[in-house]
């Protein structure tokens, strides 16, 4: 029998699913799975830089699900490959072998995070749209692998004012794995290098060059 990753419930179960299923659109490195004590934190790098001189910011996405009490687990396992367990609704069949992105190995800081000004959700999403027009414009036609990570890596490691200093990788990363939802302010948190932008569906974490002295963000909308 293949190794199952057990849930709480089956909407847990489907939820993982789908978190799995938008990390495939924009990455092959796979999806971190941490349990213990009841909770499973999915995480998958959107954006992350390859090799020495690629200015690709680290943007992760992270989501917890309730979990089964007695699971414990930390691996990385191919997204696509992740699926469902025929009669056994809390339950996903993962595969035989793990990755090792290099992504997992820079974990965020568990404490230490200070409250920075929100930012409006409608205003990451405006951003992250641009970003995309942006990219879709400046890739050029029957481009490479390396002439669109360099785009990729211009327009979406670039900070933005209006997001306080952060890349605008983050505001992609957050519409792309569907974190934003009609109406909402995302609360800010800074700990060390790291940023992280916190929405009622997932995490967004920051960490890179342009990220590490980062000011305290400009307040956008309400909270």
């Amino acid at each position: 029998m293949s190794p199952r990753l057990l849930l709480a419930d089956p909407a847990s179960a489907a939820d993982a699913l789908t978190f799995a299923g938008r990390a495939a659109r924009f990455t092959t490195e796979g999806v971190r799975l941490q349990a213990s004590g009841g909770v499973l934190a999915m995480t998958a790098a959107p954006l992350a830089p390859r090799g020495i001189g690629d200015a690709t910011p680290t943007v992760l996405a992270m989501r917890t699900l309730a979990a089964d009490p007695e699971l414990v687990c930390d691996l990385v396992v191919e997204a696509s490959v992740l699926s469902a367990v025929l009669d056994e609704p809390n339950a996903l069949s993962l595969p035989e072998t793990a990755l090792s992105p290099a992504w997992a190995g820079i974990a965020p800081p568990r404490s230490g995070w200070e409250p920075r000004e929100s930012l409006d959700a409608a205003l990451l999403a405006a951003k992250a749209q641009g970003g995309i027009a942006r990219v879709a414009d400046e890739v050029p036609t029957d481009a490479g692998e390396d002439a669109v990570r360099a785009v990729r890596a211009h327009v979406w490691g670039v900070p933005d004012a209006e997001l306080g200093g952060l890349p605008l990788g983050a505001a992609f990363a957050a519409l792309s794995m569907g974190f934003i939802s009609g109406g909402e302010s995302a609360h800010v948190l800074a700990s060390g290098a790291w940023t992280r932008v916190s929405l009622r569906r997932g995490h967004v974490l920051v960490r890179g060059p342009v990220a590490s002295g980062l000011g305290p963000v400009r307040r956008t909308g309400g909270r």
